[in-house]
Order: C-alpha cells, then structure tokens, then sequence
C-alpha cells in the first residue's frame, strides 16, 4: 500500500502518496496523488473488434510525420486541448453544425491548432477495416502517443474505449484551456486539479511543449509588457530576449512561428526543462514553475540530465504515466456518446 506524504505545492498543502511498487522503487521521487484507472478504458479494447486498430495509425502516422515532421507538436497539442475540454471526447474536431454558433475549433487558443487532416486521413483509414468501431477521441490518444514515439519519445500502452461527444461548444474552450500568459500556481488550481490532474501532471506535461513551435502572439507581453508594466519579463533571461524582440518585433504579430524549444524542437527529449531553468521559456505559464520548489527540483533535475546528455528516464516514465492520466479525464465509454463516422460531424 502507499503511504501519505504531505508536500507544499504553489502555497498549498497537497496529500500525495508515495507508490511502493518496484517501477516507484527504483525512482523514489515519483511522487503524485492517487490514481484510479480511467472507468470503461482498457489496453487492447479493440482487439476483437479492430484488431489491427493500432498498427493502422501507427503506419499511418510513420508516412505522415516522415513527410511533414512539424506536425508532431501540433498534434500532441490536440490531445490536449481535447482532454482539458469537456473530458477526452473528440469535441475538438468537431466542425459548427449550426451556421453561427461557434464551436472549440473558434475559441482563440484553438485558432493555431494543426493537423486536422491528418485525423481525417487515419480516421478513413480505419473506417476502411473496420466501419463503425474506432472513435474520433480514441484516434486522437493513440496518434499523440505514436508522436511522441517517432520522435524519439518513450512508448506507452494506451488504454482505449473512448466515446465521441456531440457537443462542442467555443465559449467551453475558454473556460477550460490552461493559459499560456497565466502564472503556474494558477493554471493548477484553475485547470489541472479541478480535472485529477496534480502539480507533477502539470510539471510533466509542460515538457511535451520540448515539440514544436509558438506564434509570437502567445507571449509577446512577456517581451514588451508583461503585467502592464511596458517593460519585458524580468524572468526572461536578459541574453535570450534580444533573441526573442528580433524574431518577434511586431507585439501583434500573428504569423511568425518560434521554437519552444531551440535546437530540438523536433525531437522528444527533456531538453526543454532547459530551458525554464535558464529562463528561456516562452510562456509565463511554463517559466513560473520554478516559482516553487518542488516544480523548480523537478525542472533542474531533468536540466541536468539534457546537460549531461543522458537518457531521460525519469521524465519519459512520468510523461507516460501523466498521458494516461490526462487521457482517461472525463471521458464517455459504454453507451454515451457515439463513434462518429467522420470526424468533423456528428453522426
């Protein structure tokens, strides 16, 4: 059994449970609070019923990101930003099916998203072997794992079983997507606990921003007016902001793409928490971590280990653990909802 063990997290005083098992053992710093396995979910869900489901997207995605690379990172993102929307639903994909109601795919922090037809492509796919059986959100949690993988990121078994919402609502999208100019502290209380999701969950996950690019308007306040000041982040490492105003001149700009993280942004590595430790983190979300101790251990600690060159153990096990944790939130199985034929469309 786990024992409790108490840790201050952002201010706050956190239960969390130190696991006994052997994976726990031999990394004694695997903190987090306590699981349950996502209800409906199961490995191998589709082994009667598609049971090539798997190897589909798998080869699928193996073409795909070895013609356009880029499209690792966005992606990854979609996972995320489906899950922390009404559950992991496939709501994001949905296209409005009523001529001026906005949908997920409007809300502002979606308007960047990439990749939609690269579900499409996978989703025909499958429709082609099995009509009917593999959903939309189950598609999104298997390509954000076999991202990850292709790109030199660790593999995990991905529970499936997921059903497709019907609803996809834009002003959903705003209420619930951590965002990228709020403080760490914030985003916990106000997106990740209120889902299951601990203080690791958010460390970890913050580390797939290690893949791919952000649009200058997504931080440019922290270059030129951070908090109504006028003036840059005094967070931001002074060596790296030129670096950034130069890529960035225009506070508005909407189009010009930087990379989260410089050098790698194509590869799963660890080598992002780098970048917060040094101050080079684009989004005041992500640099505030090491605002708090227990955040600021985890992100020097994989720091050194990017430094040293060394195989990220520690962070590719929790990064795992923390996808299937995210991927079980809120999500529909058994009856509820459906399995969307296409899926920009209810059926």
């Amino acid at each position: 059994m786990p024992s409790m063990v108490f840790r201050l997290l952002f201010g706050f005083v956190f239960p969390l449970f130190l696991q006994s098992s052997s994976s726990a053992q031999s990394n004694p710093l695997q903190l987090g609070l306590q699981q349950s396995s996502p209800s409906g979910l199961r490995i191998g869900f589709y082994q009667y019923t598609c049971p090539n489901a798997e190897a589909i997207v798998h080869d699928e995605m193996t073409k795909i990101i070895s013609q356009v690379p880029s499209l690792a990172g966005p992606l990854l993102r979609m996972h995320f930003h489906d899950c922390f929307v009404n559950g992991c639903d496939g709501s994001v994909l949905l296209n409005s099916s009523i001529p001026g109601v906005p949908i997920e795919k409007d809300a502002i922090p979606n308007l960047t998203l990439r990749g939609f037809g690269t579900i499409d492509r996978v989703k025909a796919k499958l429709e082609r072997a099995c009509p009917g059986v593999v959903s939309c959100a189950d598609i999104l949690a298997l390509i954000a794992r076999d991202v990850v993988v292709l790109t030199k990121g660790p593999h995990w078994d991905v529970p499936t079983g997921r059903r497709d919402g019907r609803r996809s609502v834009k002003q959903d999208a705003l209420d619930n997507l951590p965002a990228p100019f709020f403080d760490a502290g914030r985003n916990l209380f106000q997106f990740f606990i209120p889902k299951g999701l601990d203080a690791k969950d958010q460390i970890v996950l913050l580390g797939g921003h290690t893949l791919g690019t952000s649009h200058c308007s997504s931080f440019a306040d922290r270059l030129y007016n951070f908090s109504g000041t006028m003036m840059a982040d005094p967070s931001l490492d002074k060596r790296y902001l030129p670096r950034l105003k130069s890529k960035c001149s225009n506070p508005g700009d909407t189009t010009t793409l930087v990379e989260m993280d410089p050098g790698s942004f194509r590869t799963f590595d660890a080598s992002y928490y780098r970048h917060v430790a040094r101050g080079r983190s684009l989004f005041a979300s992500d640099q505030t971590l090491m605002n708090d101790a227990f955040a600021r251990a985890y992100v020097q600690r994989q720091a050194a280990v990017a430094d040293a060159g060394a195989y990220p153990a520690e962070f590719f096990a929790d990064f795992a653990a923390s996808m299937v944790k995210m991927g079980g939130v809120q999500v529909l199985t058994g009856a509820r909802g459906e399995v969307r034929r296409h899926c920009a469309v209810v059926n």
